[in-house]
């Protein structure tokens, strides 16, 4: 009987990483597509590894045959080396899905976000919903996971709570569940038998920003004190990013600012909690911090 031969994009990624050992869990013979072999270290015994640049369509010509599913998790959180969200979040998405399509590939599936289509305005979120527009009109059978967030997208709120305060917009209740990658990588491998199209998932705890914020004090062991600023400072602080600084460097802030006054709850999945991953993280930062 014939495996399924999956490649995988994006695998040396936070969640790239959790996907790869995911998927020799899960049975499958994963080909791992990474822009640098030795950098990338995985191992060889366990991955099969090929080198491509993504923006560069000509360097993946023969990489996908024999592959049935194609998983991508191609995406840059802040542009550099020149690049915009257009060129890889899009561009580089729609090079792979054109060779899927010459070599017949059964399946692709692509790691968005959540609310993409309420987010179009965002430089990222419009890149990943252009994507997924033409995902759609490829003609692949196809799966769009859209997480909330990860985990460590919430190391701001650690950040805060090592000063002893947290500071939020608005009265802090607009909801979320962030997700572990571990827990996401299971979601996105699941999806290769799954006849879901659109997918949103969240971590197991939905909980909303003041939750959060009395999480992370907690994990440092200090009393929950939460500052909280008037909205309209928000939408200031965002109009101003846009208008003085380029997209390069308010990319990431503009997400996180655009979300904080959005119910970002989706249903609830996985086994790892968020509160454990605070406690983790600061314990790391004290051990690496005594003598």
């Amino acid at each position: 009987m014939k495996t399924t031969q999956v490649l995988l994009a994006g695998a040396t990624g936070y969640l790239g990483r959790y996907i790869a050992h995911q998927l020799i869990e899960s049975g499958y013979k994963p080909t791992l597509l990474v822009r640098n072999k030795q950098k990338a270290k995985f191992d060889t015994k366990q991955f099969k590894v090929v080198e491509a640049e993504v923006t560069q369509p000509d360097s993946l010509r023969g990489l996908f045959e024999q592959i049935d599913i194609v998983i991508s998790t191609v995406g840059i959180t802040r542009q550099k080396d020149g690049l915009t969200y257009l060129d890889v979040d899009y561009q580089a998405n729609v090079n792979l899905i054109e060779e899927a399509k010459k070599h017949q590939v059964k399946k692709f599936i692509y790691v968005s976000v959540l609310n993409g289509d309420k987010l179009r305005k965002i430089k990222v979120c419009e890149a990943k919903e252009k994507l997924g527009d033409y995902l759609k009109s490829s003609g692949l059978d196809y799966c769009l996971v859209r997480p909330n967030g990860f985990f460590s997208d919430m190391g701001d709120f650690l950040k805060m709570a090592q000063g002893g305060k947290v500071y939020l917009f608005g009265d802090g209740k607009p909801k979320l569940n962030p997700i572990h990658g571990k827990d996401l990588a299971k979601v996105c491998v699941d999806a290769i038998q799954s006849s879901d199209k659109d997918l949103p998932v969240g971590g197991p705890d939905l909980l909303s920003q003041n939750e959060i914020a009395s999480l992370a004090l907690g994990a440092y062991s200090k009393p929950s004190k939460i500052i909280y600023f008037p909205d309209w400072t928000r939408k200031l602080t965002l109009w101003l990013l846009r208008t003085f600084t380029s997209s390069k460097f308010y990319g990431p802030a503009e997400l996180f600012l655009t979300t904080m006054a959005m119910d970002m709850s989706a249903p609830c999945y996985g086994e790892e909690h968020l509160k454990d991953f605070f406690k983790e993280t600061v314990s790391k930062q004290q051990k690496r911090a005594t003598p």
